[in-house]
């Protein structure tokens, strides 16, 4: 009783002597006590550490499929552009898309207006003198050819006299050193030079006539189809107006019309990086996705290699191209497309996850578990794909091997009995 009275009295003088105390004494007696009540009554019941959880596979034999990817774009190669410089109004349209046609086959018929006049005038008249230059090239020809015989005739009647050649018809070299001789000899060797020089001229000539007999037909009133096919993307109709196209130098320039479309498959040019380039060969097969067509696979081969390749941005590219195996006529030129070329394939081959592998100091590591114990051995690696690696030693068929692992943080629990009964989790504090 007196022990409660004591303690009774000593707790009202204490009560007494904190109200009167100065704010800051009353802090930090606050403090002290929240501070050994935590330390004291706080239990750490543990640090929990998950144990290393690992995903594994089985090595096991099967075919792989390496290959390299490229993007790209349908290239135009099958088809030509229908073109004309005429200008004026359309007055007959003689196909129509889809059309089968075959070269030279009209396509329309133009009223030219009198630029279109005057352009077709200038392109005849260059025409007609491109036909008197080959006229003239072909006397031209005739004449040399008449010099180079009669050079001919002059230098065997002198060689084959006893002056220079000998009684046993073998050549007198001596006197063949003659200025006569001499002169003879050069003369007919330069006819000879003429003569076959102008075969070239005449050849030039008959180009000339041929490209401005070409310039005349881009100015007729009558566009004509320059290759065989099907007739594409004409848009033109009766009465439509071609307005007269000029380029930065002031001379004509063609418009496009329509389109001929041949037979030929379409094909693919991508590009290939420098480390990718020295994988691929004519003739390895590919599949070619395309961005509008994403329900559809097309296969194909590689037709040709640029080894030269472009750089750009410090970045070079080797272009290749791919033919596809069919036609498709829902594919258009410049489409974006993606190949997947296949350079090797290997059938009842080991196969491990391309995750099992890891490098160190330029070896190929595979981690086994047996036995419920990991060991780290080091492998020969074939060909790969985007998924796969083949194994061609260190890896025996039906070994497990880890694809990867992951290791969960410590966990760190504690509880916090406070001084007034109630029980929090983590730092805890005082119960109210």
């Amino acid at each position: 009783m007196k022990l409660f009275q004591a303690i009774k009295t000593g707790v009202f003088s204490f009560t007494q002597w904190f109200m009167k105390s100065p704010i800051i004494v009353k802090l930090f007696l606050v403090a002290l006590v929240i501070a050994v009540g935590y330390f004291v009554m706080t239990k750490v019941t543990g640090n929990k550490t998950a144990s290393v959880q690992y995903q594994m596979a089985v090595a096991e034999k099967g075919t792989i499929i390496s290959t390299v990817s490229a993007s790209g774009q349908v290239t135009s190669n099958n088809s030509a552009v229908v073109t004309t410089e005429a200008s004026g109004v359309v007055t007959k349209i003689f196909v129509e898309n889809g059309q089968k046609i075959l070269a030279g086959d009209q396509i329309a018929e133009i009223e030219p207006d009198l630029e279109g006049k005057q352009r077709q005038a200038q392109a005849y008249a260059s025409y007609q003198s491109a036909q008197n230059s080959l006229a003239n090239t072909k006397a031209n020809q005739y004449t040399s050819q008449a010099d180079l015989f009669n050079n001919w005739d002059t230098y065997m009647k002198i060689a084959q006299n006893s002056t220079y050649t000998n009684s046993d018809g073998s050549p007198n070299t001596s006197n063949r050193d003659l200025p006569q001789y001499i002169t003879t000899n050069d003369k007919w060797l330069a006819a000879e030079t003429i003569y076959k020089n102008q075969a070239n001229v005449l050849a030039q000539a008959q180009t000339s006539l041929n490209s401005a007999w070409l310039s005349y037909q881009q100015t007729s009133p009558i566009v004509y189809a320059p290759i065989s096919g099907t007739i594409t993307g004409l848009s033109l109709q009766i009465g439509s107006v071609l307005t007269a196209q000029s380029g930065s130098s002031g001379n004509s320039v063609s418009q496009t019309i329509a389109r001929v479309k041949t037979d030929a498959t379409p094909t693919v040019t991508v590009n290939l990086t420098e480390i990718d380039a020295p994988k691929i060969a004519i003739g390895d097969k590919a599949t070619i996705t395309l961005d509008a067509l994403a329900d559809k696979t097309f296969t194909g081969k590689v037709i040709s290699i640029d080894t030269i390749g472009a750089v750009s941005s410090g970045v070079t590219t080797y272009p290749a191209i791919i033919k596809l195996d069919t036609d498709a006529p829902e594919i258009f030129a410049n489409m974006s497309a993606q190949a997947n070329i296949i350079t090797d394939t290997k059938s009842d081959v080991l196969l491990v996850p391309n995750t099992s592998i890891t490098k160190q100091n330029n070896e190929s590591m595979v981690k086994i578990m047996k036995n419920g114990q990991i060991s780290q051995v080091t492998v020969q690696t074939g060909i790969s794909s985007d998924t796969q690696t083949e194994i061609v030693s260190g890896v025996a068929e039906g070994d497990t091997v880890v694809t990867g692992s992951t290791t969960p943080t410590t966990i760190r629990t504690t509880t916090t009995q406070s001084v007034f009964g109630s029980t929090r989790g983590g730092f805890g504090g005082i119960g109210r």
